[in-house]
């Protein structure tokens, strides 16, 4: 087996380094006492973290978001499934039209899809509704979840089923005990990945929100356009701690190899 050479460690030791840098100077700039953007002295605060329950705003889009990337992405996964399987194992008439547009909105901008999702729910009235927030995300979080679950799909041994078939199974009892377990790292790691997105989406969900029904991406965007101060810095500060915590305890009762490549630790 071949060892990497030192260019090879350095480009990837640049590469880690430079896609971390980011993340470490917004957390260091979290801990600033000062009322600017600027790195911490010598004198390290917890300031504008305990200022951030000054702004229940912030806590109740952050209790938005969760909600709404939750309901989106478990909606987008109970489509994805069906379509996938359809799509991996049957040869029919509109099928590669039916993939076209399950994987469409990837190919449109975000701007566009918030103007025509902002007209379309104005005229049906769900215009600023949790209801319009959620279909919305649904439409362009189900390309992420139905390209894992595909993946999964195409890698299932159909002489599994068969045999359960001849042993007597139904078709729902084949669905439950052998063909959902076995695509099940693409539906865990679908659904991550598409709550993911509608956690972070912001382009699109700008046009479409309310004061109502604002999430926490959409609240800092909009706080950052009038304000410098490094509150902002302390929330992405509480959201990276919190991915890192989720990521951490993921991996440690079913290995993110095992969820994003299907592997399962020995």
């Amino acid at each position: 087996m071949s060892r990497n050479g030192p260019f090879a460690v350095l480009f990837h030791t640049l590469f880690v380094v430079f896609m971390l840098a980011p993340l470490v100077v917004v957390c260091l700039v979290a801990f600033t006492p000062e009322g600017y953007l600027s790195l911490p002295g010598r004198v390290w605060s917890l300031r504008w973290f305990k200022a951030i329950l000054d702004y229940p705003e912030f806590l109740r889009a952050f209790r938005d978001s969760l909600w709404l990337a939750a309901l989106s992405s478990t909606v987008a996964i109970g489509l994805a499934v069906p379509a996938a399987l359809a799509i991996a194992r049957y040869r029919f008439p509109g099928r590669e039209a039916m993939t076209a547009l399950f994987m469409s909105p990837l190919m449109v901008p975000h701007v566009v899809l918030g103007i025509a999702f902002l007209r379309f729910f104005t005229q049906i009235g769900l215009s600023g509704t949790f209801l319009g927030l959620v279909l919305s995300h649904i439409i362009v979080i189900i390309p992420f979840a139905l390209r894992l679950v595909l993946a999964a799909s195409y890698g299932i041994d159909r002489r599994i089923e068969h045999a359960a078939i001849s042993l007597g199974a139904s078709p729902a009892v084949v669905f439950r005990r052998v063909t959902l377990p076995l695509i099940l790292p693409g539906v865990v790691s679908g659904w991550l990945l598409a709550a993911i997105n509608s956690f972070d989406e912001v382009t699109m969900t700008v046009f479409i929100a309310s004061p109502a029904t604002t999430t926490l991406p959409v609240r800092m965007f909009l706080y950052i356009q009038d304000n410098i101060d490094p509150l902002i810095a302390a929330v992405s500060a509480c959201l990276i701690a919190l991915t890192a915590i989720l990521l951490l305890a993921l991996d440690r009762l079913f290995g993110l190899d095992r969820l994003f490549v299907g592997t399962g630790k020995g």
